[in-house]
């Protein structure tokens, strides 16, 4: 699963040939979540500061995950999305 992104331990990914609608993995020591781009919907669990900080850095890169997302579907290669800082 291709990194896109990593900030204080959280991990962001995304799978090709992954399902819709559009969302990111996140990973965080033996957290595991998937969030949708959009919406910012949850499935799994991440503590509440991790996912406040993860929800941080969607509000700044809805975008760019959103490209990275079209590029993926077109099997092409994933752009490096900035850190939260």
């Amino acid at each position: 699963m291709p990194e896109v992104s990593s900030f204080y331990g959280i991990i962001i990914s995304m799978q090709f040939d992954d399902h819709n609608p559009p969302h990111f993995h996140v990973r965080y020591g033996d957290y595991r979540a998937q969030i949708t781009i959009r919406d910012g919907i949850i499935k799994g669990s991440l503590p509440r500061r991790a996912l406040n900080l993860v929800y941080e850095w969607l509000d700044l890169y809805r975008n760019e995950l959103l490209e990275n997302w079209s590029r993926m579907e077109n099997r092409q290669h994933l752009l490096k999305i900035e850190p939260l800082k």
